[in-house]
């Protein structure tokens, strides 16, 4: 009798350590709320709107232990629409994000499938958009993808260790096509912290974005024949105040057209064709908290556009400034508010260039002034 209650305390026991050394955890986060924008197509609009500021989403993240210092993890994610269930990310299962790869303590981490790339993991946190206050705060068109707008397909990512605060990060997409270079990708980032200090560089290059099997498929934001992204942004973080500031500069090439207004707005009077668009996006942002629970964050940006065709060369520039005000009711529930409004200086391109387009609105505008207001509440759990 006493041997068999040894036998099954000690299964018992290598049972609970067994767990102990595993585990996988369901999370999931929810974003909802109203939306108001001043001017769309000459109207305004009220819209229910699902994820302007951090996407909706579940989610299933694992690790196992498997010793010496090593892990096998994996993540699926999946956005949604709170607003009529369906699935985000063009209707993929798992479309925010899908990968299994290994950890090293010591060596860094290997992953493969759908992710995120690294200057979405290393810059866009140093942005309004992807740090702060999601979509309100997207540069025009979401050009640099700092409002994680798109994912990498068919990628193999790395990502090292900590080191005495520098973290790197590089990735390439395979294109899946015979043609190699056909929609492949390829991005490194590098991060430094010390005490309040941040600082992060960071490169990414698209062959052919927007078909249906490449590495950038068909939630890219632009079409065209190759896509270069350069990043640069620092902040400083005081005792109740983080200042940042961020540079991105965007080349697209032989661009067709983009997500916020596709390629009938984008065709040029009298035949004319595109050559290459450039965006310079440059970006003050500032955090304030009031208390630890009750803070107020706001952004400036100045995007410069340099846009070549057949017709000649095109310079619209726009002005945005966006405010959010939080309030956290639970570490779980928060409550918010947020205003944004965009000025566009035509360069008379006889496109939808010409008109102010925020993310966050509900549409092109038919002049070159929008705004738009939220409240909301965000949910995790």
């Amino acid at each position: 009798m006493k041997k068999a209650m040894i036998a099954a305390l000690v299964l018992s026991c290598i049972s609970a350590a067994a767990r102990a050394q595993n585990s996988v955890t369901l999370y999931g986060l929810i974003d909802e709320g109203i939306n108001f924008t001043s001017n769309t197509h000459g109207h305004s609009a009220w819209q229910t709107k699902s994820g302007d500021t951090v996407g909706s989403r579940w989610g299933l993240s694992g690790r196992e232990d498997l010793g010496g210092g090593y892990h096998a993890i994996f993540r699926l994610e999946n956005g949604f629409n709170v607003n009529n269930g369906t699935a985000g990310q063009g209707g993929r299962l798992f479309g925010r994000q899908a990968y299994v790869g290994l950890a090293s303590d010591e060596y860094g981490t290997l992953t493969l499938g759908r992710q995120y790339d690294p200057t979405v993991d290393l810059f866009s946190g140093m942005t309004a958009a992807g740090g702060i206050a999601g979509d309100v705060s997207a540069h025009p068109f979401d050009n640099d993808n700092t409002d994680w707008d798109f994912r990498i397909n068919n990628s193999v990512k790395y990502t090292s260790p900590d080191w005495h605060g520098l973290k790197t990060e590089a990735m390439y997409g395979f294109s899946n096509d015979t043609n190699f270079a056909n929609n492949r990708m390829y991005s490194a980032a590098a991060q430094y912290r010390v005490d309040g200090f941040t600082a992060v560089l960071a490169y990414l290059k698209m062959n052919q974005p927007g078909s249906a099997n490449g590495a950038a498929a068909t939630d890219s934001v632009f079409a065209g024949s190759s896509q270069q992204d350069v990043d640069a942004a620092v902040s400083y973080a005081f005792a109740k105040t983080k200042v940042g500031f961020a540079w991105s500069h965007v080349d697209v090439y032989d661009p067709t057209s983009n997500v916020y207004f596709g390629a009938g707005q984008t065709q040029l009077p009298g035949g004319g064709i595109w050559q290459s668009w450039k965006f310079d996006n440059f970006e003050l942002n500032a955090k304030y908290f009031f208390t630890s629970t009750f803070w107020l964050a706001g952004a400036y940006t100045f995007t410069d556009a340099h846009l070549h065709s057949t017709m000649g060369e095109f310079q619209p520039k726009w002005h945005q400034l966006s405010l959010m005000l939080d309030y956290d009711l639970s570490s779980r529930t928060s409550v918010y508010l947020q205003a944004a409004y965009q000025h566009v200086v035509s360069a008379n391109t006889h496109t939808g260039f010409d008109f102010a387009s925020m993310v966050a609105s509900a549409g092109t505008s038919s002049g070159p002034n929008q705004m738009v207001g939220r409240v909301a509440m965000i949910h995790r759990f």
